[in-house]
């Protein structure tokens, strides 16, 4: 993996609160060129440091407005990576954690209804390796997805 230096930091840190943001103006930013900028960040891009860009979207706009963590115990006589091959190919859900304790994975799905919600439960339950699922459904986000700054 590449070594991530002061100035990379401070281009992470901007590029994760503005992505949008050209070469030109984080190179004025750091205090470099623009070339170097350029470099520097196809650099981080080539080593898997930047994962990608997408467009952060108010999910009620697009129709998934109840958003739930589902924690998943999974059957332990089943493989693991079975049980998370299942979890990616559904749509509804945005992030899976492998964790420690009881539940083997906690997802965070969106869905339009309730109704869709109880289906995803549903077809969760149903999922080969899957013992028991358990939701919360959150009322209101208060923030999400908030990049922790780099530099102190």
């Amino acid at each position: 993996m590449l070594c991530v230096d002061a100035i990379d930091r401070n281009l992470l840190d901007l590029l994760r609160n503005n992505a949008r943001l050209s070469y030109a103006e984080l190179a004025r930013q750091v205090g470099l060129s623009a070339p170097a900028v350029h470099d520097r960040v196809g650099k981080l891009e080539a080593s898997g440091v930047i994962r990608g860009y997408r467009a952060d979207v108010e999910p009620s706009s697009i129709d998934l407005g109840v958003t739930a963590l589902i924690g998943i115990v999974a059957d332990p006589a089943v493989d693991m990576e079975d049980v998370s091959a299942a979890l990616q190919g559904l749509d509804q859900i945005e992030s899976c954690y492998f964790m420690a304790g009881e539940e083997s994975y906690l997802v965070k799905a969106r869905v339009g209804t309730i109704g869709e919600l109880e289906q995803l439960i549903v077809q969760l339950s149903r999922t080969r390796g899957v013992a028991r699922t358990r939701t919360a459904i959150a009322l209101s986000t208060t923030f999400e997805g908030r990049p922790r700054p780099l530099l102190s």
